[in-house]
């Protein structure tokens, strides 16, 4: 058996693992924990635009609205796009979430590749 603190929303939780894959926690009431330490996120690194289109950056951005790893990208550079269609998938907290054209246009830059890791707010593509 190993025994593990697990902390939620600055809840500490003592919790015992079994070899047999069970999960247990004492009776007790949990304990609060003096300062809960920061989640490590990884970093974002940055990614040259696909297919070159770095100079032909567009005017509206389309930024990723939380961290994730890019699942797949649906849209290519200079495909035309209506207001709602996916540009691509981030996958975040396991769950595949299409990151959409907030308006119609024309793809200038993807500016991710599959299985980047992005922060909140990263630039992932952007429209003419």
């Amino acid at each position: 058996m190993k025994s593990y603190t697990i902390t939620v929303n600055g809840t500490a939780y003592d919790v015992t693992v079994e070899e047999n894959g069970t999960v247990s926690a004492p009776a007790a009431a949990p304990r609060r924990a003096a300062a809960p330490a920061p989640a490590a996120a990884p970093a974002a690194k940055p990614a040259a635009p696909a297919g070159g289109a770095g100079s032909n950056a567009g005017s509206v951005k389309i930024e990723a609205g939380a961290a994730g790893k890019v699942f797949k990208i649906e849209a290519s550079v200079g495909a035309s796009v209506k207001k709602g269609d996916t540009i691509l998938i981030l996958e975040i907290m396991k769950m595949e979430t299409p990151v959409v054209a907030t308006g119609d246009g024309t793809v200038a830059s993807i500016n991710v590749s599959v299985g980047d890791m992005v922060e909140a707010g990263a630039l992932l593509a952007t429209l003419n």
